[in-house]
């Protein structure tokens, strides 16, 4: 799949099939991650792939809008040093990782982490020090659903010299 298409076509799945994802694809889409743009090359980020069930599990029921992350093979916890630009870096990383997992077959969705009120909690779970801050959640597996809503079009959002 090229990049325009990977860009085209990606959608957040929620829905995912019972099945193991290699741990060399979870390796190519977190390589991936690591190359985003990144503020100053500061690459602030760090990865944390969880793909035990019971740690799911708790990760999951500890979000507000993730209880899906329960049913996903993996979730990779994308954490950055608290840097002036952790967030847009972290972003960055985490855009990465959904077009690289949808370019392999593979389903995911953005799951918020900063600013939210389980932050520290999962920070703590998966043994990040102090001084990092969670950016994303992002559950990865074979995805059980083509989610279709559409975008909405070019002509609605494109501005052309003034708003």
């Amino acid at each position: 799949m090229d990049a325009i298409e990977a860009l085209k076509t990606r959608r957040s799945v929620r829905v995912y099939q019972q099945r193991d994802v290699p741990k060399q694809l979870l390796e190519q889409i977190v390589d991936c991650a690591r190359l985003a743009p990144t503020a100053l090359n500061l690459q602030p980020w760090e990865f944390v792939v969880v793909t035990d069930k019971a740690m799911l599990r708790d990760i999951a029921r500890a979000t507000d809008h993730g209880r899906f992350i329960e049913d996903a093979a993996a979730c990779i916890i994308v954490l950055c040093r608290n840097t002036k630009y952790y967030l847009e870096d972290g972003s960055a990383a985490t855009q990465n990782i959904l077009l690289a997992a949808h370019a392999l077959g593979l389903g995911a969705c953005w799951v918020a982490g900063d600013k939210k009120p389980y932050a520290e909690t999962i920070r703590r779970m998966v043994g990040a020090p102090d001084g990092y801050r969670l950016v994303s959640l992002v559950p990865v597996g074979y995805p059980a659903e083509r989610p279709t809503k559409p975008k909405r079009p070019l002509a609605e959002v494109l501005h052309w010299e003034r708003f």
